[in-house]
């Protein structure tokens, strides 16, 4: 059997991009953001506008998968706007950078928040760095680093893939669940902070004592703000690489993604404010943990254990979201023998793509032992814009190409939405360009954390040109 079925409905589409969304980064970015930008405000805007700015590109991206809703998602896009190597390039990319990175630092919180309950045993300092990768012009990796967290991210990884391995419909019926419950326990983690928080809703107005910037400054830590806010929101696209296995693809893809980047803006924005309502700008943004700081000041100190259980929750159902619809790019890409053929395979009895299931599972557990949070993190938002950028202009080429193709769906505001999208797209890879190289100049990181990522990227081209001869 080669095919996959349609079994995913409008509410189990909606779960998908909502669960592949909402999973760690409010949880962990919000202090970073605070200590950049030092405005209560700010911080609640960069979350707000950075939603829409995704939704700009969600729902331009929409239009092709409406009109082409087939397993694969943007790599079937990609073919079809720029042909095959811009479209290997994406396919590689989505397997070597942002979909396995993304499910890497996912699952790293689960395993970071675990703490909480039991400390995980790691190297010291000089063993952690006896072993070392220098990467020449990008910087250092040490796999040994906090190898007990590591080694637990990778065995949540390995188990959520023999899930979905398993059972596609289990993998469904697991997002649905977790979804359901994480955005319940966020309205609780909400309600709870609002109601028995102690706060003032003078802290959501007041500016940081210690931090002001202001004119090119300031531009350039929003952007750096928005980086953060982006990686909260990634994981919208899941959906279009399941498109083929979408009951009503034409009608529920639009829809889903609508639906739920709106529920996800409306949760992060209410978090976000809660958080401002409880804790003074200057405490997020000392806090290494925003949420359980804000929790132990409602609750008492069961409230540190509350809100480690909600984000263990959340990364949970992120993971598995993130797991059960990335690996369909490289398994399309197989399908056309343009990766390695055994990827192609659906289980005969479990009817799932198990072999890339497999595949995506063991380079994730890869990136585990050789990246950090923040490294994973800001690879695979560097990369991932420079494609949403490339696939935002992709709907002028097709408009072209294509004229005279069905459009069940067409993205509101054309020209003037995409072509903004696009625009947007450039400056926020230049200046993420510009912030990465500093800080690792100024010794603040080990590794040009946007310049791995496209190490990896182009690691694809010789690829490329291998299959494309075995293929010939």
């Amino acid at each position: 059997m080669s095919k996959l079925t349609r079994t995913f409905g409008l509410w189990s589409s909606v779960s998908i991009v909502v669960g592949g969304i909402i999973g760690s980064a409010i949880f962990m970015k919000p202090a970073l953001m605070a200590s950049q930008l030092g405005s209560p405000l700010l911080l609640l805007g960069i979350w707000v506008i950075g939603g829409l700015i995704t939704l700009c590109g969600a729902l331009t991206n929409a239009e092709v998968a409406a009109m082409i809703p087939e397993t694969g998602g943007q790599y079937i896009f990609f073919q079809k706007m720029y042909g095959d190597f811009i479209a290997f390039l994406y396919g590689w990319a989505a397997f070597a950078v942002f979909n396995t990175a993304g499910v890497a630092s996912i699952a790293y919180v689960f395993s970071i928040y675990a703490e909480y309950f039991y400390t995980l045993p790691r190297f010291s300092t000089e063993t952690e760095h006896l072993l070392s990768l220098f990467i020449p012009g990008v910087g250092t990796i040490y796999p040994l680093e906090n190898v007990g967290v590591k080694s637990l991210t990778i065995v949540l990884i390995m188990l959520l893939t023999w899930v979905n391995y398993r059972s596609v419909e289990s993998g469904g019926r697991i997002q649905v669940i977790f979804t359901a419950l994480k955005v319940a326990a966020m309205a609780f983690l909400v309600i709870g902070l609002m109601a028995f928080g102690k706060g003032s809703w003078a802290n959501s107005i007041t500016d940081s004592s210690v931090i002001h910037f202001s004119g090119w400054p300031l531009i350039i830590t929003i952007i750096a703000a928005t980086s953060g806010a982006f990686w909260g929101y990634d994981g919208w696209n899941n959906i279009t690489f399941i498109a083929g296995e979408i009951k009503d693809p034409q009608r529920n893809i639009p829809r889903s993604l609508m639906i739920g980047l709106v529920i996800t803006i409306v949760v992060y924005g209410l978090i976000v404010l809660s958080y401002t309502y409880v804790l003074p700008i200057d405490a997020i943004a000392g806090s290494s943990f925003v949420a359980s700081d804000a929790a132990t000041q409602a609750f008492g100190f069961a409230g540190g254990g509350l809100i480690a259980a909600l984000v263990m929750l959340s990364t949970f159902g992120t993971t598995n979201g993130n797991i059960l619809a990335t690996a369909r790019v490289s398994f399309a890409m197989a399908q056309e023998k343009r990766f390695f053929h055994w990827v192609s395979e659906v289980h005969p009895r479990f009817n799932s793509p198990s072999n890339a299931l497999l595949l995506h599972g063991l380079w994730t557990s890869l990136l585990v032992v050789s990246g950090s949070f923040d490294m994973l993190t800001d690879m695979l938002v560097f990369v991932s814009w420079l494609f949403y950028g490339l696939s935002a202009y992709g709907i002028f080429i097709l408009r072209r190409k294509m004229p005279d193709a069905e459009r069940p769906y067409r993205v509101w505001g054309y020209p003037f939405l995409p072509a903004g999208f696009i625009l947007f797209s450039a400056f926020f890879l230049i200046i993420t360009l510009y912030n990465d190289i500093q800080n690792y100049l100024d010794g603040k990181t080990a590794l040009i954390h946007s310049l791995f990522g496209l190490l990896l990227t182009f690691l694809g081209v010789p690829l490329y040109f291998y299959f494309k001869k075995k293929k010939s």
